[in-house]
């Protein structure tokens, strides 16, 4: 079986190019063994490319337990980049089928290769029952949650896939192997949450160290990022341009008032290869 593999600031996906032919595959069970980074390729998720009858291409993403989470803000550059670059899409701009909807795409090209990826992500939503976490109110901002002996103080924003977003002054000194997978397996988060650890460095910028639904640590999430600066920009914490330094790099991500919040990052393709099936 044949595969590309890539990766946006680190988080890295499996990419099976079905676009062109249908397939039986049970997908969960082959991110499950693809991604195991001993016994397989390794990766954070698969990303499936498919044929869309209402876009210009569809994008399955499962993570490396098998879920299949509704968006992936690097998976869909690493999608765009693909898509642009085998031929299938020869403009700029591209639509992409995914479980959050429809998103609109924009490539910055150089030479035939595709370096950057602006994203329209969507508007977020503060709708907890839609996040879904069981708040109890009308938004989940500024929330206390008890948690692995602790309390936080977190803000729920969903970017089409739920987040929680915590403010810290110190990710040094933050017991994030602890309070990760607590707050992502809590029951006040019925499908389960991404957990965004955030320090604010000035009013441009912020720091982000993400554990991520279905995976655990990793080096970067773009819908994480986009929904730390909506939480950034609703508590007076930051404008509403900010570059979001993630362990794998950099994101930028606009959110102008009355408007859809933008993703800008790049998308590297790392090399292609064939699993040897027994």
């Amino acid at each position: 079986m044949d595969f590309v593999k890539m990766h946006g600031l680190g988080n890295d996906f499996i990419c099976l190019d079905h676009f062109l032919f249908p397939t039986g595959m049970d997908y969960a069970e082959t991110a499950v063994q693809l991604c195991h980074r001993q016994f397989g390729v390794g990766g954070d998720g698969l990303i499936v490319i498919l044929s869309s009858d209402v876009a210009d291409a569809r994008m399955r993403i499962f993570n490396s337990d098998g879920s299949e989470p509704e968006m992936c803000g690097n998976g869909i550059r690493c999608f765009a980049k693909y898509v642009y670059e085998a031929g299938y899409v020869q403009r700029d701009s591209l639509k992409i089928e995914t479980l959050a909807g429809v998103l609109n795409v924009k490539l910055e090209i150089c030479r035939g290769a595709v370096h950057h990826v602006t994203v329209n992500m969507g508007e977020p939503c503060l709708d907890p029952i839609k996040i879904p976490v069981l708040a109890g109110t009308d938004t989940a901002l500024n929330q206390k949650l008890e948690v692995a002996g602790q309390e936080v103080i977190f803000s729920a924003v969903s970017m089409g896939n739920p987040h929680c977003i915590i403010f810290t002054e110190d990710l040094e000194l933050l017991p994030f192997e602890t309070l990760g997978p607590a707050i992502e397996k809590h029951p006040l988060f019925p499908r389960k949450t991404n957990v965004e650890f955030v320090k604010v460095d000035n009013s441009g910028e912020i720091t982000v160290k993400v554990w991520e639904r279905g995976v655990g640590p990793t080096l970067a999430c773009g819908t994480g990022a986009c929904a730390s600066v909506v939480a950034a920009v609703l508590a007076g914490r930051t404008g509403r341009t900010v570059i979001v330094h993630l362990p794998g790099g950099d994101l930028k991500i606009e959110w102008q008032e009355g408007q859809q919040v933008h993703m800008t990052g790049p998308a590297v393709c790392v090399f292609r290869g064939s699993t040897l099936e027994s």
